[in-house]
């Protein structure tokens, strides 16, 4: 029993985070700011969970920079494990910034450079799903992904975070002089909040990448004996 707890602290810290996250979103006191009134509490969520997309993909970038270097089927697996679980995050990032929009902007997509930015970022990562399902040789399919990966990463950097800052005026928070973070839409008294929602979804993005790779390492497994009868 203290050995599975020991084993599994991480999960139980998760949970208790963005359990505290949940109520604290909701009922902990937020500043009044102009237009986004009580809306602000789901930048815990939706902030959150672009922050946990990050991670995991960049530990996706680290596994096919890993098998390009040493050409192991593992890293191969933890990438695709790492990717999943990124669009995953980014699909809810999206569904949780499209509620936003249509209380703050009165409309669910707006035409926004940020917006746009963040949309093409999922679709490249969506693309890196269809070359791997459009190549049959494993060892050819794991190359390409890796390669296309690294190339991936890079490329959602700059649709989310350099083009959106080269475009026109944003509406969106952190563009074009809106407040961000380090200003009013982070209130010292929200911080008690935000950095622990930052770890929770981290740690929760970290749990699915663990699942997802044991399944897909399972699958390939399968594959692997099917082809050998």
């Amino acid at each position: 029993m203290m050995q599975t707890l020991y084993r599994n602290w991480w999960k139980y810290a998760g949970i208790l985070l963005l359990s505290y996250v949940i109520i604290g979103g909701f009922f902990f006191e937020v500043p009044l700011l102009p237009v986004l009134h009580e809306t602000i509490r789901n930048i815990y969520f939706h902030v959150g969970m672009w922050f946990g997309m990050m991670f995991i993909l960049f530990v996706g970038l680290v596994y096919s920079i890993r098998y390009l270097l040493y050409n192991k089927a593992d890293d191969d697996q933890k990438a695709l494990a790492s990717v999943i679980t990124g669009l995953l995050f980014g699909v809810l990032g999206l569904f949780t910034g499209m509620i936003w929009a249509k209380f703050t902007w009165g409309s669910y997509w707006v035409n926004d450079p940020k917006l746009n930015g963040a949309v093409v970022g999922v679709l490249t990562y969506l693309a890196y799903m269809l070359l791997r399902a459009s190549l049959d040789d494993g060892e050819k399919r794991a190359r390409f992904a890796a390669v296309y990966n690294v190339f991936a990463f890079v490329l959602f950097f700059i649709f989310i975070m350099i083009l959106p800052r080269l475009a026109s005026a944003s509406i969106h928070p952190g563009l074009d002089g809106n407040p961000a973070l380090s200003t009013g839409d982070l209130a010292p008294e929200m911080r008690k909040v935000f950095f622990p929602a930052i770890a929770g979804w981290f740690i929760m993005a970290w749990w699915l990448f663990t699942i997802l790779y044991r399944s897909i390492r399972i699958h390939f497994k399968i594959e692997e004996i099917t082809e050998n009868q």
